[in-house]
């Protein structure tokens, strides 16, 4: 073919090709690529609060009840404090002697049958079924995945563990530790600025597999800012 045949060609193929789509503004609450869904985007889609439960849990025991879960389509969430939960199957960090409240069980187990392990898993603990709220209405299981926002950090963490029913706002000493958050059972922890969100019906399986617990996290999360 002639030089100026493929010329025309290309001209033609040029005016047929289809063009590229318009950038989403980031005014849309949409991220701007494809990495991780920052904390800023994440705490954007949860600025009010829908309440599912009946009522509000206390931070601490005797604090009075002033946090509620609250709801979206896609998710429920809690802005509280973090306690340090060091149950589960004993280690360097968690044991008896080093938390006077250690427990040696979880609410629910690994694959294989053992507790899960506090030092090692990034869980978070939810309360107990109550008149105020049942965890399981709302799609929240054992495994389902949650993404804890701490001054600008997101760590993504299992559903692990149960707690008091009149109080919320406890997560693993791996989850703490995640975040740059003191994680000593006796006197570390935050009091406050820590937001828990949890992705309805979602489930990693097994529980102990944090690789899964972070692919699946990230992918909810980016989903749950799009919608």
């Amino acid at each position: 073919m002639r030089p100026q045949s493929l010329t025309l060609v290309a001209a033609c193929l040029a005016l047929l090709a289809p063009t590229a789509p318009a950038a989403v503004p980031q005014a849309f609450g949409l991220p701007t690529s494809d990495g991780p869904v920052g904390a800023a985007d994440l705490l954007a889609k949860v600025r009010g609060c829908d309440p599912v439960s009946r009522g509000k849990y206390r931070t601490d025991d005797f604090a009075p009840r002033t946090v509620p879960v609250c709801g979206t389509r896609d998710a429920v969430f809690w802005k509280a404090d973090m306690d340090i939960d060091c149950d589960g199957r004993p280690g360097r960090h968690c044991n008896r002697a080093a938390d006077p409240l250690f427990a040696p069980v979880t609410a629910f187990q690994q694959s294989d049958g053992r507790q899960l392990s506090a030092e090692t898993l990034p869980y978070i603990v939810v309360p107990m079924k109550s008149a105020t709220w049942n965890h399981r209405d709302s799609g929240v299981l054992a495994g389902s995945v949650a993404a804890v926002i701490y001054r600008g950090r997101v760590q993504y963490a299992v559903v692990g563990d149960t707690g008091p029913d009149d109080i919320i706002g406890e997560a693993s000493y791996a989850t703490a530790k995640a975040l740059g958050i003191p994680a000593d059972p006796r006197t570390g922890g935050v009091a406050s600025g820590v937001t828990y969100i949890v992705f309805k019906d979602s489930r990693v399986k097994p529980i102990e597999d944090k690789a899964e617990a972070l692919a699946v996290g990230e992918r909810l999360a980016k989903l749950f800012v799009r919608n």
